[in-house]
């Protein structure tokens, strides 16, 4: 067990439910999804045929038979799961880029999962797309007091176990067998961020997320794991 990890919680009374409000960042702005509000540019931005690919992987989607057969689909289920979806906006432009949800939404345990993450094309390998993780995970941690931040996947979905390493998620194991998706076996790799750890994690954010980090390209001058094996 991890020496950070409190032994006594007699304190402990659970976590409020995130995903309600507004979080704003340097690059990202995150909004509550409304449809009124995101449906057309978030069918634009994530599904569609032009986007197949983004759900290969995922439970869900594809999305292609209009903005409204979406909204349709996708508010049932996340209303079955209790998801939380997040819009991604360029802060600066207002554009729709992307979508993540908060579900499996354990409160009074404080455990949370980042899932259905939908990077539209123009929002993949950004920094909006990286502050985007940095502040769900701060707003569950430093915001609503939560002590497990969880990312879950697919195991042949090396992009997304590539991202959860990147972003500083702990892998845990894989559950094999786990679920049946689009008529193909899933085996499920697991990784957690803890909030002793989150600390650490969102300096090494903030760092690479700095404007002095980037050249007049916009090119990184220190990867985002380099910032973390430096604190």
């Amino acid at each position: 067990m991890d020496d950070q990890t409190p032994k006594d919680l007699g304190h402990w009374v659970g976590c409020k439910t995130p995903g309600d409000q507004v979080i704003e960042g340097q690059y990202a702005r995150l909004e509550p999804l409304d449809w009124a509000t995101h449906g057309d540019g978030l069918y634009a931005a994530v599904a569609g045929p032009q986007n197949r690919h983004l759900w290969d992987y995922m439970p869900v989607g594809p999305f292609e038979d209009g903005a409204e057969a979406f909204r349709d689909t996708f508010e049932a289920i996340r209303n079955f799961g209790n998801w939380r979806t997040m819009v991604i906006r360029d802060a600066g432009t207002g554009d729709i880029l992307g979508m993540a949800s908060y579900m499996r939404l354990r409160e009074m345990f404080g455990s949370a999962e980042v899932g259905c993450v939908a990077f539209g094309e123009k929002l993949k390998r950004t920094r909006i797309a990286t502050e985007a993780i940095c502040l769900m995970a701060d707003h569950v941690f430093a915001g609503l007091g939560y002590r497990r931040f969880e990312w879950k996947c697919d195991d042949g979905n090396a992009a997304s176990m590539r991202a959860a390493k990147r972003f500083g998620f702990t892998y845990e194991g894989t559950f094999r067998q786990d679920m049946v998706v689009k008529g193909r076996n899933r085996d499920s790799a697991w990784y957690s961020m803890l909030d002793s750890e989150w600390p650490t994690l969102k300096a090494a954010f903030r760092a690479w997320l700095a404007p002095t980090n980037f050249d007049a390209a916009g090119q990184q001058k220190a990867t985002l794991e380099a910032y973390r094996q430096a604190l």
